[in-house]
């Protein structure tokens, strides 16, 4: 079509010229036909020296209004094709400048208009299947995840009676067992965490404190004595906050885990709570090595990790429990080199639950 256009200019320029230098003695009326016949590309004619002469399909209105639309468009005209030069009467040269017609215009933005509509679908069945493997992979991990729990429960039950039974000898060690107790009834909760993956949680309204304080002395006894817990209660009152303890115990197992790796097992770790108009601020805060602040978002993506063993999961799953069950916020609030880091959790308080 471009180069159909670029012939019929030029009969055109042709026509015009012959008509220009005919002596009206002659049936000019071909010649007027090609003229008459170009409606819709836009042309200017000038002089040798590119001053106009006359134009043809361009905005009338314009024109009128502005007096530099014609002297623009021209410009545009020589920046699009080389002008055709005709020979008028009595030596003279007209220039003749033009651009593309609308049709042909539009028609050249046309296939990048395709690829973009191309694209877009493209990127629409991408996400779709990607979504669908997605799905398809989360159901398997829920269905391993719940034979787990399932499979756990057998020997925790038969754990528990070996326990009692135990503890009915004369001999027996009550601390021991007591101990043993507690670490069977840890299985228990871990396998019920198992059991709720790819399960609605249930939330009720709990102490944080209370809460958080059971979380801590459960690891606090089952971690060097070379790490120190500390917990900094600001709260004048108890607070409920709409949670499900286990999910919640996990994400502060993860974290403080996570401390105590950071420190290399020597250090310290701090839990502030305080309280703000509608919310919970808790900040962990460790003595460790740090995180640089390039990572601070990265952290949470699954599969992330500087460790050499391990799936990079654990603050995936904070994330997770924090965020998408308790409606909450996780973030990295600062990190220094060799300092230590503090990670901030704020969640919501649950409304005429305050005692």
């Amino acid at each position: 079509m471009e180069t159909e256009e670029k012939l019929k200019i030029q009969t055109w320029a042709k026509a015009t010229a012959q008509l220009a230098s005919s002596d009206f003695s002659v049936d000019l009326t071909f010649l007027l036909e090609i003229v008459s016949q170009n409606t819709t590309i836009p042309v200017i004619l000038t002089d040798e020296s590119e001053n106009v002469t006359s134009w043809r399909n361009l905005d009338s209105a314009k024109a009128a209004r502005n007096n530099d639309y014609i002297i623009k468009t021209l410009e545009k005209m020589k920046e699009a094709h080389e002008p055709i030069v005709l020979n008028y009467y009595e030596g003279q040269k007209v220039k003749v400048f033009y651009l593309d017609s609308e049709i042909l215009t539009r028609l050249k933005y046309y296939p990048l208009v395709q690829l973009i509509i191309i694209s877009f679908f493209l990127i629409i069945s991408y996400l779709a299947f990607s979504y669908s493997r997605r799905s398809e992979q989360n159901l398997v991990w829920v269905g391993m995840s719940k034979e787990t729990a399932h499979q756990l429960g057998t020997p925790l039950s038969s754990l528990m009676a070996w326990i009692e039974i135990s503890r009915e000898e004369p001999n027996s060690n009550k601390d021991l067992l007591n101990e043993m107790e507690k670490d069977v009834n840890r299985l228990e909760i871990i396998t019920e965490r198992f059991s709720k993956i790819g399960s609605d949680p249930k939330l009720e309204p709990l102490d944080i404190v209370k809460e958080l304080e059971t979380s801590i002395d459960y690891l606090k006894n089952r971690t060097s004595k070379l790490v120190v817990f500390t917990i900094n209660n600001h709260l004048s009152k108890p607070v409920f906050i709409n949670m499900n303890p286990y999910l919640f115990a996990w994400a502060i197992e993860n974290l403080t885990k996570n401390a105590i790796d950071a420190m290399e097992g020597v250090g310290s770790i701090t839990f502030s709570i305080e309280q703000r108009t509608h919310s919970i601020i808790i900040d962990i805060t460790d003595t460790g090595k740090g995180i640089p602040a390039s990572r601070f978002k990265s952290i949470f993506k699954p599969g992330f990790t500087t460790k050499k063993r391990g799936w990079g999961l654990g603050l995936s799953f904070v994330k997770r429990i924090i965020e998408n069950y308790h409606k909450g916020h996780i973030v990295v609030k600062e990190s220094s080199h060799n300092k230590g880091t503090t990670f901030r959790i704020t969640l919501k308080v649950e409304e005429n639950k305050e005692l």
